[in-house]
């Protein structure tokens, strides 16, 4: 259960679950948290954004803010789902070519919990890239939620089963 007045950030990427995004926004409101939704560029094809936008009272965020607009405020955390090969390899690189990755970049500088859950095909999961990024953010002490061995695989055809539950689980468990 969060804190009276935590602020969740949920970072949605273009992948299939991110059309339920909504799930986690309910789940994480009813465990007390508030909601702002960041969404990559390439996932606000993915999303209902005017429905978020009605279900947490806040706009769905995908750029930086122009100087005279006001700074929002800092998460408490961070939950990233589905988190794409692009994103996971991103972060891990300390790129922050969109708003999701320049506010991922901070969070770990800043002590802001982050909880991951993949969604990469078998094919991009066992590549090296994919496999020293997931070990380096861990070490940073970022959760990456992957199940016992593997991440949690798209080519399973499992979006309507994708963890939504789990990863707010594991950010309330630290």
């Amino acid at each position: 259960m969060a804190a009276t007045g935590s602020l969740l950030y949920v970072i949605v990427c273009a992948a299939g679950p991110a059309g339920d995004v909504g799930r986690l926004v309910a789940m994480a409101q009813d465990d007390g948290w508030a909601v702002q939704v960041v969404a990559t560029p390439a996932a606000l094809d993915f999303v209902d954004a005017q429905a978020l936008e009605v279900q947490t009272g806040r706009s769905v965020r995908s750029r930086y803010r122009k100087p005279v607009e006001p700074k929002p405020p800092r998460a408490d955390a961070i939950i990233v789902a589905p988190a794409t090969y692009n994103t996971i390899n991103k972060f891990a690189h300390g790129i922050a070519d969109t708003y999701a990755l320049g506010l991922l970049a901070e969070a770990p500088g800043l002590g802001i919990p982050v909880v991951m859950v993949p969604y990469v095909n078998d094919a991009l999961a066992v590549r090296a890239p994919f496999l020293r990024s997931v070990e380096q953010l861990r070490a940073e002490g970022v959760c990456m939620l992957t199940g016992q061995a593997k991440p949690h695989i798209a080519d399973t055809g499992a979006a309507d089963v994708f963890p939504w539950r789990s990863a707010l689980a594991e950010l309330e468990d630290r």
